[in-house]
């Protein structure tokens, strides 16, 4: 009794473990498309130059975001769904996938 309680256990482990490595990723090139359509519009991807609103290339490598905060992904995240600064609100424009997808490219720049 005690090894199916080991088994057990490890399989629940591993299947946390799973879930929460492939929490929060996304897909780059689909993140690619979101960006496109939905951003560049305002924000260049090929530098950190100003268009109408901050450049993102090398946005994950950077002390801090116009906002002052740390980009990390839920910051990340909280810009796209609360907006400010002349930014729209996305939080209900994109779905979680779009907006986790979108982080993965930003990643990328």
């Amino acid at each position: 009794m005690h090894r199916f309680r080991v088994l057990v256990l490890c399989v629940g482990l591993i299947a946390a473990s799973k879930v929460m490595l492939s929490a929060g990723k996304g897909n780059a090139a689909k993140g690619k498309t979101v960006f496109e359509t939905t951003c560049a519009v305002c924000h260049n991807a090929d530098s950190d130059e100003k268009k109408m609103a901050p450049g993102l290339k090398g946005l994950f490598k950077k002390d801090k975001m116009a906002n002052g905060k740390k980009p990390t992904d839920a910051s990340v995240k909280l810009q796209i769904d609360e907006g400010g600064h002349g930014m729209p609100a996305y939080k209900d424009l994109l779905s979680d996938g779009e907006k986790d997808d979108l982080i993965a490219y930003l990643r990328t720049l």
